[in-house]
């Protein structure tokens, strides 16, 4: 039974015109890198493009017309990002990546004058999952503190090791941080059980939703969460904006960690006071245009619909699969179906490095991620030196699947002839 899809593909890649050109060989692109960043419809190009040449001004600084549009716009994508993931405008601060949303908590957890701080003797827990920004600013956070790094263990299908949890998360514990959805393998962790051991300890829940957000429905305060993160330039919008969300309350009690304009309360030349969040945390002039280009790529996303773009993507995931599993020489790790993953795949090809991998597929118009991700230990655990991963978005079809599958044995073929 031929697969339908949920939407109508032709039209949605006809949004975006990167798929207008050809490829090595007059080859049509096949994009499978959605996982590193995805591609941008005309709407957020266009977007972007119309805040410069109609409301280009400093935000909450001027009472003149310009600064009024700018303003509204900025303050318009705030309230979009706010109902996208159904919680207060007030509880979302834009900062440049996700990576910087979690340096900042990072920092802030550091500083004693935070009502939230981590110090001597504290716990933080983080997984053999997690993407190198959610891992190094923790390791960091642990030496500036003299705090102790704790981890869920990764087994080879993609899942956490909870077994021990009770010795893991522990009295001492402060911060969980964990990954939503593993940027190599695809596979979504048990969240419920680490969430309220967490929170049955007191401690503080930091989700990188940066795999999720863009790819599936996803409500933090249903999750449970305390702060969450995620990068506009993987949801559809530019590059140079991302989103921290925290609970107000909590928000309320960390100290900043950039300072200057727009996000003092009041200044002398001696002292300082900080003003409420999310202002407190978006020092100088913002990255407004970008803001306003994620949200389109935002309310794009709502228009299809995400638990439609999810179901969509595991059936390609299926597909892809099911081909793989039949190709030899080819292992797929991490989860070997569809429960509890997105559309991540993460493979090797029997003595072909992953680098010669992606360039035989180069040729086919395939573009894929190779190496080791940002995850080295979690690459390290697997016992690879890196992998070719594919990752789906709503812009691929079954023709792509088909395309992917050509080019995997094209890559094993021509390197066994050598």
């Amino acid at each position: 039974m031929t697969l339908q899809a949920p939407f109508d593909i032709a039209r949605i890649k006809a949004d975006f015109p990167i798929f207008d050109q050809a490829m090595r060989g007059g080859k049509r692109l096949v994009f499978l890198d959605s996982g590193a960043t995805s591609q941008k419809p005309r709407a957020v190009l266009h977007a972007e493009a119309e805040f410069y040449f109609t409301s280009n001004a400093a935000v909450n600084r001027g009472s003149y017309l310009l600064a009024e549009r700018a303003s509204e716009a900025f303050d318009g994508a705030r309230e979009v990002v706010a109902q996208f993931l159904a919680v207060s405008a007030d509880e979302i601060v834009f900062t440049k990546s996700a990576t910087e949303s979690i340096n900042l908590l990072a920092y802030a957890f550091g500083n004693p004058a935070s009502g939230i701080s981590v110090k001597a003797g504290d716990e933080i827990v983080l997984s053999e999952l997690e993407h190198h920004a959610n891992l190094i600013p923790w390791q960091e956070l642990a030496k500036r503190t003299g705090a102790t790094l704790k981890w869920f263990n990764a087994q080879l299908d993609g899942s956490l090791d909870l077994s021990t949890i009770s010795e893991i998360i522990t009295e001492k514990c402060k911060v969980v941080a964990i990954t939503h959805q593993s940027n190599v393998l695809g596979s979504i962790p048990e969240l419920a059980p680490i969430i309220a051991a967490a929170h049955a300890v007191g401690a503080l829940v930091v989700l990188d939703a940066c795999q999720s957000v863009p790819h599936m429905p996803v409500k933090p305060q249903e999750l449970g969460v305390d702060f969450l993160a995620f990068s506009g330039h993987k949801a559809l919008g530019p590059t140079g904006v991302g989103v921290l969300w925290g609970r107000y309350e909590l928000l309320d009690q960390l100290q900043p960690m950039l300072f200057g304009g727009s996000m003092i309360e009041s200044v002398t030349m001696t002292s300082a006071t900080w003003a409420h969040p999310p202002k407190r945390f978006e020092a100088g002039v913002p990255n407004m245009a970008q803001a306003v280009g994620m949200a389109e790529g935002l309310k794009y996303l709502s228009a299809v619909g995400l638990e439609r773009i999810h179901q969509w993507e595991l059936a390609l995931t299926q597909q892809a699969l099911n081909g793989l599993h039949e190709i030899d020489g080819v292992r797929i790790l991490g989860p070997q179906g569809i429960e509890n993953r997105g559309g991540v795949i993460s493979f090797t090809i029997d003595e072909v490095h992953p680098h010669d991998v992606g360039q035989v597929m180069d040729q086919y118009g395939v573009a894929v991620r190779t190496g080791h991700h940002c995850a080295w230990p979690l690459i390290r655990k697997l016992g690879v030196s890196g992998t070719t991963r594919a990752s789906f978005y709503l812009y691929n079809d079954l023709a792509d699947v088909d395309v992917l599958l050509e080019s995997v044995v094209a890559a094993r073929d021509y390197f066994r002839k050598q």
